[in-house]
């Protein structure tokens, strides 16, 4: 996606152009968490997970996004079972206190397994080879409504949450002009043996595997709608030959943020990121 495609729609364009005037607040961005979830696709490359936000959404609707979403309080509970890099070891590569990317990396697993019926969780060193049962749909159902944590979850079932199963990709922050916005954290993680994502409803209408690349070329003709963090995230997984390699690139992976800026002329506004002409201007 070039700056030249990264057009905003009309609803932010006013938002970029009191930015530009200097007649804006920035809103302060919320942190969040989101994970790639990545299968090996047949042949080579890799497919990744994509769910599409229904168009009522506050922030993103009708967008192809990854599953994620906002920190809870609770993330950062220091009892949650665990296995695989500390916390204090998330906390040097996600640039975060260690309270923070406990949090985060908590909101990563909870928030999949909320959109997508995947738990990045076991018990001790292992993998959960299924759940799809009615009883980890109530589970499911618990978390979203806040009745119970994820520690709790885990804690009561024996289970701890798998830090080893997940690797950093990038950090991206919503542009200041933006009236809703976050600090959100990508993660990459493979697809657990015997797990299978499913569509549970709630935020979205749709989800799909697919290739990295067939989803650009779909942004391209206007089937796709993407937003620049999930686009840029699937350019750089469709260079990939398979999951083991995405994983393996996730533990040299730059995780600095990235804010993009707004350039306004006239009645239009695009997007720039780092690298593109006139970003720094």
């Amino acid at each position: 996606m070039t700056a030249q495609h990264r057009s905003l729609p009309p609803e932010l364009v006013a938002h970029a152009r009191a930015a530009a005037a200097g007649d804006h607040q920035p809103v302060r961005p919320r942190d969040a968490a989101t994970v790639v979830l990545l299968r090996d696709a047949p042949g080579s490359g890799v497919e990744a997970y994509l769910l599409r936000r229904v168009t009522s959404m506050a922030f993103a609707a009708g967008m192809y996004v990854f599953p994620g979403g906002s920190v809870d309080p609770r993330d950062a509970n220091a009892e949650v079972g665990w296995f695989g890099p500390s916390a204090g070891d998330w906390s040097r590569v996600l640039s975060a206190d260690e309270r923070l990317a406990r949090a985060l990396v908590c909101a990563a697993v909870r928030e999949t397994f909320e959109e997508s019926g995947v738990l990045l969780a076991g018990p001790s060193g292992a993998e959960i080879a299924d759940v799809s049962a009615e009883h980890w749909e109530d589970d499911r159902h618990a978390l979203l409504d806040r009745s119970i944590s994820l520690a709790e979850l885990l804690n009561r079932r024996g289970l701890v949450l798998r830090a080893d199963l997940l690797r950093p990709w990038a950090h991206w922050i919503t542009p200041e002009f933006e009236p809703k916005r976050f600090d959100t954290r990508f993660f990459v993680a493979a697809l657990p043996a015997g797990q299978a994502p499913r569509h549970v409803g709630g935020e979205a209408d749709r989800v799909v595997w697919i290739r990295p690349q067939r989803a650009l070329e779909q942004q391209a003709s206007g089937e796709f709608r993407l937003l620049p963090p999930t686009a840029v995230t699937l350019a750089e997984l469709a260079e990939c030959n398979g999951v083991a390699e995405v994983l393996d690139a996730g533990t040299r992976r730059d995780i600095s943020p990235v804010l993009p800026r707004a350039v306004v002329s006239g009645d239009e506004a695009r997007l720039l990121i780092p690298g593109d002409a006139g970003y720094d201007g």
